[in-house]
């Protein structure tokens, strides 16, 4: 499972408190180790023949009390703030129920719909509520950091928003039977405007293209940017409406902005990306919120997304 593949909402938040937890861990480590080593050669029998009894050091003792409070607070705090950020289901998300048995699984969408392999939209989030019909299973999603216990008489639920394409492993991570190695599944992402063709027909399953084929070459290198400032909870690449514009066929088309001088129409061109990307408030688009936060961008990663931009 590799780590920093940012496939979700949580991953991000998931990744970043256990690495840096690990961070902590081998700084700490190291300083043991280090004065373990000083210690044996500073004080070996040779140069300290004769033992000398130390004397209290109150400005230590009060410095290994407060450094480890300190650190256990900050990692309860991460810790806190990321589980109330795992419960709090966004107010749009699709409500999916969960199934699981002694040895497969099976969800159940709003228009009552039930597939044995999880199909979501990318960018939309998802609520995934949990029941059992048997036993205590696990529903875990690795590359989603997505993880939840199943348990017999009880609902419970974790939620997630896709940000990567393509299908993904669901495993079952409790014992759960002789069958509990094949209790396995799949979670297809695909573009929103897929997943409302096929929500609103008759057919089954989506009609599932290869990963490659959903997602052109020359987007991919975009699209993991703009995932990564966290753009496409707003934007879509694939002409879908959203919060924001789409970011497909933006570059050449004509909007109506709100400026100081009242409406007007203008040309999205690569200044007006530039502008807009480094000051979203300096230009309002009409019709959207203006509810665009800054974009933390170097140069060169505004260089990028301008050129991706224009070759949508």
């Amino acid at each position: 499972m590799p780590f920093l593949l940012q496939a979700s909402s949580l991953s991000v938040k998931t990744d970043r408190l256990f690495l840096a937890s690990v961070a902590v861990c081998a700084a700490l480590l190291m300083v043991v180790v280090f004065f373990i080593v000083y210690f044996c050669v500073r004080y070996r029998r040779s140069r300290n023949p004769e033992p000398v009894d130390v004397e209290a050091n109150t400005a230590l003792e009060i410095a290994w009390t407060v450094f480890p409070l300190a650190l256990f607070l900050a990692v309860f705090y991460f810790g806190w703030t990321n589980f109330r950020y795992l419960r709090d289901v966004p107010q749009d998300a699709m409500v999916i129920n969960v199934t699981g048995r002694q040895w497969a699984w099976s969800f159940e969408y709003p228009n009552g719909k039930q597939t044995p392999e999880l199909y979501v939209a990318l960018g939309r989030p998802v609520k995934l509520v949990t029941h059992t019909l048997d036993v205590i299973h696990g529903f875990f999603v690795p590359a989603m950091r997505v993880k939840v216990d199943v348990i017999p008489g009880r609902a419970n639920y974790v939620w997630f928003t896709p940000w990567l394409l393509g299908d993904f492993d669901i495993q079952c991570t409790v014992i759960c039977g002789v069958g509990h190695s094949r209790m396995l599944s799949k979670v297809h992402v695909i573009p929103e405007a897929d997943f409302k063709r096929w929500y609103f027909s008759d057919e089954p399953v989506p009609k599932l293209q290869p990963v490659s084929a959903r997602v052109p070459a020359a987007e991919r290198g975009l699209a993991g940017l703009l995932r990564a400032k966290e753009c496409l909870a707003c934007h879509s690449l694939d002409g879908s409406p959203s919060v924001g514009p789409t970011f497909k066929g933006l570059y050449g088309s004509r909007q109506t902005v709100m400026g100081p001088g009242g409406r007007s129409q203008v040309t999205v061109d690569e200044d007006f990306l530039r502008r807009k990307l480094s000051d979203p408030q300096a230009v309002q688009v009409e019709g959207y919120p203006p509810v665009m936060p800054p974009a933390r961008l170097s140069e060169r990663e505004l260089d990028s997304i301008v050129r991706g931009l224009k070759g949508l």
